[in-house]
């Protein structure tokens, strides 16, 4: 959970109490001390933005949002209540019903999608008509927008007819204007487009490129971003594992369903063997389900839907026994994680279920490898997977930490050792699951910090996260943004785990 998602929730529980401790996760002692590998094999556009910055009309992207205001009568397109019947043109602010979700076909065609989810097309009875009535788009829900050169927010629409949209009147939208080469305001099929773009993942990056470049893009960020000489790098470093964020489509890998592209899995086994070469545990997470777990570009939504439900079970325990049976026998896998945080939307009964059929999968191939369950993003109360889990051998419940809640030095290292503290003790208990902090960063809300106070908050974590029985992941390795990447804390004395004890010899710093 990142950026814009940090703020959905931070640190959350509700009316939890201290549990005893449970025994470290080996008997040796022996608990994960990783950095994620975000970014990577699952694409995050505000982790590397410049991934993108070849990407034809990039402000339309699958998932963008836009909204379309007629130039005669000064106000919005619109599905009217929200989508199941006529478009209309009678609204003078923009809300969500004249608000439209792109499905990319190429640079200039699209499908749109209303805030009901049925997409925009020709009426059938007439084929001049706008509605919005069909929950699958196909050539009749299928639209061009054509950008004028010398503003491009200025656009006509084209649509699968051959002919423009126009505004007759507020609740008259037709197909039927033949177009112009100007662009005045006299002309009711011009538009003034105003574009939101809040998706940047997967599915984003390899539609908006396209079958011929995005497999070449997304080769040479694989082969470069994350490199053999990171892996020494890590383990000179004071870490002993990483967290490698998984798509599904790796299973089907070289030939995945469009627009995903092959070549992951090569990538994936050669983090294996690098992780082998300088002794580093590899802790695999399916990061994007089929369908989207989240409805976030993380998690390759393509528009925002959650669409992982009951019905994806048998897909993605599928994507799980593939990487079980692939990777079983190595002796650099740790632990296998089912879901990278799953919605909220989704029922605790049904991730349950899928949890169960998950686990089940890598037991016919592992007898040792640890099984991850995250809990569900939001969830007031974070031991809800706790009982079931507990039932299960070597199993780990996976909990998220950010600190984006206080703006304060004070109130934000505080709530790490109040509110923080208390989530990792309620899911660490002597007779259930082990523990882990899949996720943690050193940055945080707090304006023009200094490097002082960055590492009292680090020193605060790290004294309740080091708690966790199985371990903790900081996210992530690399970053745009400085205190989201290991490499540059590290790089810059922000963070030292080469010491036998990092916390009192490296960041001997005052608590509050």
């Amino acid at each position: 959970m990142k950026p814009n998602y940090v703020f959905i929730l931070v640190c959350c529980i509700l009316s939890i109490s201290q549990a005893t401790v449970a025994t470290p996760a080996a008997s040796n002692g022996f608990r994960v001390r990783a950095v994620n590998l975000g970014g990577w094999l699952v694409t995050e556009g505000w982790m590397k933005p410049s991934l993108f910055d070849a990407i034809p009309n990039r402000d339309l992207l699958d998932g963008s949002t836009v909204q379309f205001k007629s130039v005669t009568l000064g106000k919005y397109l619109s599905a009217e209540h929200g989508g199941g019947t006529i478009l209309v043109a009678n609204k003078i602010f923009a809300m969500s019903s004249e608000t439209f979700r792109l499905w990319r076909i190429n640079e200039t065609t699209f499908n749109f999608r209303v805030h009901n989810n049925q997409f925009v097309g020709l009426d059938t009875t007439d084929g001049v008509n706008l509605v919005a009535v069909e929950n699958t788009p196909c050539i009749s829900e299928t639209f061009m927008i054509l950008r004028n050169s010398d503003d491009p927010n200025r656009v006509r629409i084209k649509a699968s007819n051959g002919f423009f949209l126009q505004v007759k009147t507020e609740e008259l939208v037709t197909a039927d204007c033949n177009g112009n080469e100007r662009w005045d305001d006299d002309d009711p099929s011009i538009f003034i487009m105003t574009t939101f773009s809040a998706f940047d993942g997967e599915y984003q990056i390899t539609n908006g490129y396209g079958p011929v470049m995005a497999p070449k893009v997304m080769r040479e960020h694989w082969d470069t971003f994350i490199v053999e000489e990171d892996f020494k790098w890590i383990s000179n470093n004071g870490l002993n594992a990483v967290r490698i964020p998984l798509g599904w489509w790796i299973a089907y890998d070289p030939n995945p369903p469009k627009p995903f592209v092959g070549g992951s899995l090569k990538t994936l086994d050669n983090a294996f063997l690098w992780a082998t070469k300088y002794g580093l545990k590899v802790l695999l997470e399916l990061h994007a389900a089929p369908g989207s777990q989240t409805g976030f570009a993380l998690s390759a939504s393509r528009d925002g839907t959650t669409g992982w439900g009951i019905d994806s079970i048998s897909p993605t325990v599928a994507v799980i026994e593939f990487l079980a049976a692939r990777y079983a026998k190595n002796p650099s896998l740790y632990s296998i994680g089912l879901m990278n945080e799953p919605s909220l939307w989704i029922s605790p009964e049904t991730v349950m279920s899928y949890y169960k059929a998950g686990y089940d999968a890598v037991r016919r191939h592992s007898s040792t490898a640890y099984v991850v369950m995250a809990t569900r993003m939001g969830a007031l109360n974070v031991t809800e997977f706790l009982p079931f889990a507990a039932q299960l051998e070597r199993a780990v419940l996976d909990v998220h930490l950010y600190n984006f809640d206080h703006w304060t030095v004070h109130d934000t290292i505080n709530d790490v050792y109040t509110h923080c503290q208390e989530v990792v003790s309620a899911v660490t208990t002597s007779n259930g699951p082990l523990s882990f902090v899949a996720e943690w960063t050193g940055e945080w809300m707090v304006p023009n910090a200094t490097k002082e106070e960055y590492q009292r908050f680090v020193k605060a974590q790290l004294e309740v996260f080091d708690r966790a029985t199985f371990g903790w992941a900081y996210w992530t390795l690399k970053h745009v943004g400085n205190h989201w990447s290991l490499e540059w804390m590290i790089n810059n004395g922000y963070i030292n785990f080469t010491a036998s004890n990092p916390i009192s010899d490296h960041l001997r710093v005052s608590s509050i």
